[in-house]
């Protein structure tokens, strides 16, 4: 896969895969309160294109900005890091 440079970039926790070439990301971020300076865990899911079906629930990914799939479906899957045993 060739990697474009202007495309976004997410690392998340694969949380379902029950559909067929698709899983389901869960990205953490931990940001700044802007008054308070307390810091706050954000998340969000979003769904990405699996090809061959390799991730399972827990897989640490990557994922990366594509042409939309579907109507949810506008990411693809990058690089596994670890695989959840």
């Amino acid at each position: 896969m060739v990697i474009n440079r202007n495309k976004k970039s997410l690392q998340g926790v694969v949380i379902n895969n029950s559909l067929n070439k698709t899983i389901t990301i869960i990205v953490t971020r931990i940001i700044k309160h802007i008054k308070y300076g307390k810091y706050i865990t954000k998340n969000k899911k979003y769904h990405a294109h699996d090809q061959f079906n390799k991730c399972n629930i827990g897989d640490r990914v990557s994922i990366i900005e594509s042409k939309p799939y579907s109507k949810l479906k506008k990411w693809c899957l990058q690089k596994i890091f670890s695989k959840l045993k």
